[in-house]
């Protein structure tokens, strides 16, 4: 399963719209989650409902909270796509198999069968998190907080029985025009986090569209959107026939 997860505390005014970026994401299997990090006045309306369209149209979830939520909400959020993308696969597959389309129309004892195998799934699957954060200068003031919900995440990825691992972005990227840089390779080292914030450099623009496209090309150039069992597509027809 493969996520964006974008950090942000404001309105993108470079490039590409960021929704129109979700999206692509989105029909390339890709969920985009957003977090926008706010304190009060921080974020206008408009900026708060860029944020909710970005997710809308990437298939995800959108939160505004204040730094001191931000480590608790980027763990949810990961985790709670996780469960609800098992759960639009299952549901495909129970129209396919049964008819059916949603568990609660199961008999009780299929009902209790396909529960168990979401829960087992929601651990076990393997997941990908492309973390993009947003490094304009009104972000400056939260980045220990990013740092931190980083570390958090990671050890909550470790913490699954699947293979689990995370890579970071961040934008505007370099003074050469870059919309967006990656920090971090995929990895579930815990370790290579703690390099990263030392050598951010604050920047004015918030090329979020940009920064979202780049991202949706890292994951093509790993050809990372194969279909295999090892994914979630396919994988409820064994349990539920």
């Amino acid at each position: 399963m493969k996520q964006i997860l974008l950090i942000t505390d404001g309105c993108s005014n470079v490039g590409v719209s960021p929704v129109v970026a979700a999206a692509h994401a989105h029909a390339e299997a890709i969920t985009v989650n957003v977090v926008g990090v706010v304190d009060r006045g921080d974020v206008g309306d408009f900026g708060a409902t860029e944020i909710e369209e970005i997710a809308r149209a990437g298939g995800g979830m959108s939160r505004l909270v204040n730094t001191k939520q931000l480590s608790q909400t980027v763990q949810m959020m990961t985790r709670k796509t996780v469960v609800q993308t098992i759960q639009m696969a299952v549901q495909k597959e129970l129209k396919q198999v049964f008819g059916q389309t949603s568990i609660e129309s199961l008999p009780p004892e299929k009902r209790g069968e396909v529960v168990r195998v979401i829960d087992e799934l929601g651990e076990t699957s393997k997941l990908r998190v492309a973390l993009l954060i947003d490094a304009s200068a009104s972000m400056k003031p939260k980045l220990a907080a990013v740092e931190e919900a980083i570390r958090d995440l990671m050890l909550s990825l470790q913490s699954r029985q699947g293979a689990s691992e995370l890579s970071v972005f961040h934008f505007p990227g370099s003074a050469y025009g870059e919309d967006c840089t990656l920090d971090l390779d995929w990895t579930d080292n815990l370790g290579g986090v703690q390099s990263i914030f030392p050598k951010l450099q604050m920047r004015g623009t918030t090329p979020t569209g940009p920064a979202i496209m780049s991202v949706i090309d890292f994951y093509r150039q790993g050809d990372y959107g194969r279909k295999s069992r090892d994914e979630t597509d396919g994988m409820m027809s064994d349990y539920v026939v």
